[in-house]
């Protein structure tokens, strides 16, 4: 039965992701269709497409009462695209940051994680009265962040366009069944990797928390791991950072906006400590960009990511 539960785990990680390109490419063909600019479908579909995975995974956790894998999967994402992708894509090729992005889309990945930090931790906040929730009111100050966000990034692209994503165009039928089919994949194999998940956390004796942190915050930053590390190589050092910092942002402000505004979200406050990590991360990344070359992540920077990711590792798996 383990055997068989870890096999649909990953099997449905895999499908997961499928699902989520399958969804997009039909998407941007329609929107290609209309005549939507490409980077309008670049800022909005595909963006939030490479978020897909850990949206429709917190959807269903959050249907089901799985507080745990609902900011497990998050903040796990979020640490896994800064130290582990982020350190993996600048040892392929230094990263050339511009000023724009260690100004400001870094320091309001930042304000979005203490914006979070503020919201879960009401006892701290108002008193050891209250409970620790993340609830809907705190769900629509997300999202009205997230689509503050969204505005300010098609006004930049305005006046500075980023390279375009080449759209393929397919015919109508064919990218209305890219669209279904990927909604039901999408929906299917999330349930099924939830389901799993919980079973091999339970099996093992370990919390939700801890697969979530690891397994499926991996699992659904291999979109982003794949996009950036090709983008490195390329030398597209935009796409390769752009990309992650826009998917951390996606994920607190969008992702976990919209899972509060599905259903009040209990926070263990256990996960405070992965909360510090983002912000370690976040801070990281900032100061690497005025160590060594200025706006430039190089392969020393990475390697200290890679090295903090690990070390992060050894520390939820040892902790209890």
């Amino acid at each position: 039965m383990l055997f068989l539960q870890i096999s649909i785990f990953f099997i449905s990680l895999y499908l997961l992701i499928k699902s989520a390109n399958i969804f997009v490419e039909g998407s941007s063909s329609i929107a290609a269709r209309l005549k939507i600019s490409q980077i309008a479908i670049g800022l909005t579909l595909v963006s939030i497409g490479t978020s897909l995975p850990e949206m429709v995974i917190n959807f269903f956790a959050s249907l089901s009462g799985n507080n745990e894998i609902v900011f497990g999967n998050v903040v796990g994402s979020n640490i896994t695209n800064i130290l582990l992708i982020l350190g993996v894509s600048g040892l392929i090729n230094p990263i050339v940051v511009k000023k724009n992005t260690t100004y400001k889309e870094i320091p309001f990945s930042f304000l979005s994680t203490l914006i979070l930090f503020i919201l879960v931790n009401d006892k701290i906040v108002n008193g050891r009265n209250f409970e620790n929730i993340l609830s809907r009111s705190d769900g629509i100050i997300l999202l009205i962040m997230f689509f503050g966000f969204i505005y300010y990034v098609i006004k930049i692209a305005k006046v500075e366009p980023s390279i375009e994503e080449r759209i393929k165009v397919l015919s109508l039928k064919r990218s209305i069944l890219f669209i279904i089919f990927g909604i039901i994949l999408l929906s299917v194999s999330a349930k099924f990797t939830v389901q799993s998940a919980v079973y091999i956390a339970r099996f093992f004796k370990v919390s939700e928390a801890l697969i979530s942190l690891t397994a499926i915050s991996v699992g659904t930053s291999l979109p982003e791991l794949i996009t950036s590390s090709v983008a490195s190589f390329k030398k597209n050092s935009d796409i390769a950072i752009g990309n992650l910092i826009g998917s951390n942002v996606s994920n607190i402000l969008f992702i976990l906006g919209i899972s509060s505004c599905i259903k009040n979200i209990h926070y263990k406050t256990f996960f405070n400590f992965d909360i510090l990590i983002l912000f370690y991360s976040t801070t990281l990344l900032f100061s690497l960009m005025f160590i060594g070359k200025r706006y430039s992540l190089g392969k020393r920077g990475s390697f200290s990511m890679l090295v903090s990711y690990l070390i992060y590792l050894i520390i939820i798996i040892l902790r209890k």
